[in-house]
């Protein structure tokens, strides 16, 4: 079981994604900390990254996925993944179905005030805005609201994600 949780900077992907991997008995892994120094540094003046910046750093990850599915086969991999063609590049040479996505949805204002209350290594604050425009949901995702306590957004994540491996299989 491989899940990307998805979404725009302040969904919770790192807080849920770490409480979602405990649970699973997986490994957990944020994206950000793949990142090279000049998308860092692009993003933390307040740059959007562009498709250019962000491939080789996809195309890392993808190895990172893949390297789970050829080994423990479970993993949580916390990244933004905000267009249909990340999210190919992140499931690229795995079957389909061996990567599930979860968007963590929720409001901009809820986000933004996320945001606000800590501090990110590169990100600027500024960037939600093209986060939320360039977003696209999932066509075969599943879509989670973030806005309650963390224990039972992971349990509703459980829920659905068992469910559709089970309507899979």
């Amino acid at each position: 079981m491989i899940v990307v949780l998805m979404g725009v900077s302040g969904s919770g992907k790192t807080t849920i994604g770490t409480l979602l991997a405990e649970r699973l008995g997986a490994t957990f892994a944020d994206a950000d900390d793949y990142h090279p120094k000049a998308n860092k540094e692009k993003m933390a003046s307040g740059q959007a990254l562009n498709d250019d910046d962000r491939q080789p750093w996809l195309e890392t990850l993808n190895g990172v996925l893949r390297g789970w599915f050829d080994g423990p086969g479970r993993g949580v991999l916390a990244c933004s993944a905000l267009k249909e063609r990340y999210r190919e590049t992140l499931a690229g040479g795995m079957p389909e179905g061996a990567v599930t996505f979860v968007l963590l949805d929720g409001s901009k204002e809820l986000f933004a005030e996320r945001m606000s209350a800590r501090h990110h290594e590169f990100m600027n604050p500024k960037l939600l805005d093209s986060q939320f425009a360039t977003l696209e949901t999932p066509k075969d995702g599943i879509r989670v609201v973030n806005d309650r306590a963390p224990e039972v957004v992971v349990d509703e994540i459980v829920e659905k994600v068992k469910a559709a491996g089970a309507a899979s299989a």
